[in-house]
Parts: structure tokens; sequence; C-alpha cells
């Protein structure tokens, strides 16, 4: 009992070596957190009358909103006075709604994922292909690069 107390008390204070830790991953991964606003708009979106009749009809029950709302309040902590627990709170959750939102990509089995490009990738397109394409824009345009008759740019308007 007399161990886990002071075990329990030693966790509550940060050493200055966990503070420059934390601090060095919240620098390496800064780039998850998004605007404040982002996080209050999501929030909103999702506790709105719209976005509860949306999440009923795709999943057939109202989602659970607080994640978002915790997120705008670490982030409100971060802009303001440099909280690093929330910064960390705000990035583990950014990680964890990433690795839900890319779940079905890394369970993929059915597709043998590549580690370079076809050698033939650059082959010529086939020629029934080079003939559909061989009047259209993007074609006229390359030819006049390649033939260095480039015209200036013409001035239009297009009125809607």
């Amino acid at each position: 009992m007399l161990a886990e107390t002071a075990t329990a008390a030693t966790d509550d204070k940060e050493t200055p070596a966990t503070q420059e830790n934390l601090q060095s991953r919240i620098e390496e991964d800064r780039w998850l957190i998004r605007e404040c606003d982002l996080y209050y708009d999501e929030y909103k979106e999702c506790t709105s009358l719209k976005g509860r009749f949306q999440q009923y009809f795709i999943y057939g029950e109202t989602l659970d909103c607080n994640q978002w709302k915790k997120d705008y309040d670490n982030c409100c902590k971060w802009e303001s006075s440099k909280d690093l627990k929330a910064a960390d709170a705000l990035i583990t959750s950014e990680r964890n709604r990433r690795m839900e939102r890319f779940r079905a990509h890394y369970r993929n089995d059915i597709w043998k994922k590549r580690d370079s490009p076809p050698t033939d990738w650059d082959k010529p397109l086939p020629d029934w292909m080079q003939k559909r394409n061989e009047n259209s824009f993007l074609a006229q345009k390359a030819k006049e690069i390649k033939e260095g008759k480039q015209e200036e740019a013409s001035k239009s308007c297009s009125i809607m």
C-alpha cells in the first residue's frame, strides 16, 4: 500500500526529463493540431439537428460528440497557455481519428501494395487512344509548346 502511494506521488510530479520528452514529441507532431475554430465547427456540426439526422441515417444511432468538445477545449488551452498535456491529448486524439479513418485501408488484404511503379509505366498510349485525343485542347497546347508557337495568353471574360 505504501509503495503504491509513493509511486502515485512520483507519477503526479513531472521531472524535467519527462517534460523535455513531452515537448520534443509535441514539436515533432505539432502539424497534427488544427486551428481551434475547426474543432468547434466539428462539434457544432456533430450536435446540430442536421448532423444528428445524418448520423441516425448512416449509423442507425447518434454518435458521441464529446471528443470534439474535449479537442476544442484542449486546443484552447494549448493556444492560450501552451499547456503541454493539452497538446499531447490533442495529438493523441488526432492520431486515433486518423487511424480510424485509415482502418479499412490498412486492413485491405485484397490488393497487393506496390513498392515501386510498374516497369512499363511510361510506355506510349495505345493508337486508338492517341487518335481519340489528338484534337483535344491539351494535345493542341502541347503541340504549340513543342513547336514554340505559344501565343500570348488571350484575355477573355465570361459573365454568368
